[in-house]
């Protein structure tokens, strides 16, 4: 903690959100949950976005302090209102995982903020979204199909694999068994066990 308080000293100098963002960090990775979560909330109120995503993140795994989703959201929120992605996917996943009850504009801002998240590249937000719009009450298999492809591009096997179903099945697009087969090698060769399955089949 000396060797962090020095550094915190170097920096002090360019900004104290940014320093005591970074002094979290370095906490948390030394085991000092608490010490982190005191950083990141003292940066996270003085409205960096980086550090309202870390405490999100605290308050969700209870890392330094309770757990509390309400509270977790309400930080990833405010981060998510200043463009932070992975705050944007947080939230969103959060408004509709856990308000699936709540008034339309909730839901369409959830979807706004996921939809924001997977375009600045966010591989969860993509897979997600691909899955969301596939399995809705008026399922948008196009749109859907989009964003696995997003993810699958990233690397995410599942989406791959969801991907193969879309062209074994004509979701979204025209039924072609021989690249829904390209898709479920390409997923079964990164470890996706339904893709194995699939092949089998």
């Amino acid at each position: 903690l000396e060797e962090a308080a020095f550094q915190l000293q170097q920096i002090f100098r360019i900004d104290i959100s940014i320093a005591l963002n970074i002094l979290g960090i370095e906490s948390m990775r030394a085991g000092h949950s608490r010490i982190a979560y005191t950083c990141f909330k003292l940066a996270a109120d003085r409205g960096y976005s980086k550090a309202q995503f870390n405490v999100g993140l605290c308050y969700e795994h209870g890392r330094g302090t309770e757990k509390d989703l309400e509270k977790a959201a309400f930080y990833y929120y405010h981060a998510a209102s200043s463009c932070h992605p992975m705050a944007q996917y947080r939230y969103g996943r959060y408004l509709l995982c856990h308000r699936p009850e709540s008034e339309w504009s909730r839901h369409q801002k959830a979807v706004t903020f996921l939809e924001q998240a997977a375009m600045a590249g966010i591989t969860e937000a993509q897979a997600y979204l691909g899955v969301f719009y596939m399995r809705g009450l008026q399922p948008k298999e196009k749109r859907g199909l989009k964003y696995l492809l997003l993810a699958a591009k990233n690397g995410d096997a599942q989406s791959r694999y969801h991907v193969g179903v879309c062209y074994e099945k004509g979701l979204g697009v025209q039924q072609d068994l021989a690249e829904a087969m390209r898709h479920y090698r390409q997923s079964a060769a990164a470890g996706n066990r339904n893709s194995r399955e699939r092949l089998r089949v």
